[in-house]
């Protein structure tokens, strides 16, 4: 029986997913370990490899389809000493319990639907592609489809696009764009609402004075000996670490019926790729010094933009921190990643008058603010995380040890 491959999970909480590429034809040998195709989910790019051996016989869902629910049966594959008349006799809406070259339980794909053009005449094309013509106003009249008995596919009407003269592109009319949202925004915009829903929020604001923790990290950043710059960022992950570690009840998940405490401090940092936004982890941060935070966070930085992060690597996480200062931003408010019951949105540092010893004078004075879930933290809880992390801040030697 040929070899069912279905469009894995793989997240606990991915339910669906975009085809990207396909690194395998129709017609290709395929080996155990051998990449077949990359998969987009709502977290990152990631590749799927084949458990087992045969021939691609049959893609079922093309490259640059978007949407596919898990489980649902994306190609077939023959086994040694099949030929093709064995895929007369499979299923299209069930399956027999199949040996798994990705993961789980098929649906049928969607067909090709003929498209009526203005001269009447009907051509054969993909939803996929249909959509972006329409989008792109591509008459498909004349264009030859490369899909099977010559339909009209996704990478038909790019190559279209791709080949229209400078100047006489299609007129967008009408003074907008609509711009499909992908299964990252989809997840983020689901999670968020929830969260502003259902979680009361408040917001708690103090200001650091950066003066000594500047001079500090300039000193150690020109140490003859330093292979590695570290940031204000770093500073202040390791600052939230130690701080949770101080106020064990503000290192907590809400869970309904429970909290969880936990023993360490896995800080989630927000990274902004294209597309959204992901929260990669930095896991018992209170054990690593800033220089090791610093490599972490810009690997991990790195490979987040590049769509290589492992689940394991952005899921989870006790306490997040949102940093907007690089962007000039003075202040905000984050909203709440639940499980999580804190985030620290920190701005920029800047020049600001301050009143020291009843003297006006000029400080570096960053701005940050605790959202805080009010299930879980009180008012007094999450001002005396505030004050053993600003402590922490103005005394930069602590963070060094």
């Amino acid at each position: 029986m040929p070899i069912q491959v279905l469009m894995p999970a793989l997240s606990p909480t991915m339910t669906e997913g975009n085809l990207i590429k396909w690194h395998k034809n129709e017609g290709d040998l395929v080996k155990s370990g051998d990449l077949l195709a990359e998969i987009e989910t709502d977290k990152a790019t990631m590749e799927v490899e084949a458990v087992d051996e045969g021939v691609l016989a049959k893609i079922l869902v093309e490259a640059g389809t978007d949407s596919v629910p898990v489980n649902t049966l994306i190609a077939l594959i023959l086994e040694e000493g099949e030929d093709h008349s064995a895929l007369e006799n499979m299923p299209s809406k069930t399956m027999p319990t199949a040996i798994p070259a990705a993961v789980s339980s098929p649906a049928e794909p969607a067909p090709s639907k003929p498209m009526t053009v203005s001269s009447g005449e009907r051509v054969f094309i993909t939803p996929l592609a249909k959509r972006l013509a329409q989008h792109h106003n591509v008459d498909v009249a004349d264009l030859g489809g490369s899909g099977p008995k010559g339909r009209i596919i996704k990478a038909d009407i790019e190559k279209a696009l791709q080949s229209t003269p400078a100047g006489k592109a299609p007129v967008s009319h009408g003074g907008y764009t609509d711009i499909k949202l992908n299964g990252m925004r989809k997840t983020i915009a689901k999670r968020l609402t929830e969260s502003k829903q259902t979680i009361p929020h408040f917001y708690l604001s103090v200001d650091c004075d950066l003066g000594a923790l500047l001079v500090l990290r300039r000193q150690l950043n020109e140490l003859p000996s330093s292979t590695q710059k570290v940031s204000v960022n770093d500073f202040v992950v390791r600052a939230c670490a130690l701080a949770l570690i101080k106020v064990p009840e503000a290192n907590v998940t809400w869970h309904d019926t429970f909290v969880r405490q936990y023993q360490n401090a896995d800080v989630a940092v927000a990274v902004a790729i294209e597309g959204g936004l992901i929260t990669p982890i930095v896991r018992s941060a209170e054990q690593k010094s800033l220089l090791d935070i610093s490599k972490e966070i810009r690997s991990l930085a790195e490979r987040a933009r590049a769509g290589q992060l492992l689940p394991e690597e952005y899921q989870g996480g006790s306490f997040s921190l949102s940093n907007l200062g690089m962007y000039g931003v003075r202040d905000f408010a984050a909203i709440i990643n639940p499980p999580q019951v804190c985030i620290l949105a920190v701005g920029a540092g800047e020049q600001r008058p301050v009143v020291k010893d009843g003297q006006l004078q000029i400080a570096t004075v960053m701005t940050c603010t605790l959202s805080v879930d009010h299930r879980a933290v009180d008012g007094a809880l999450g001002a005396q995380f505030l004050k053993v992390f600003k402590e922490l801040i103005e005394n930069p030697l602590i963070l060094a040890i």
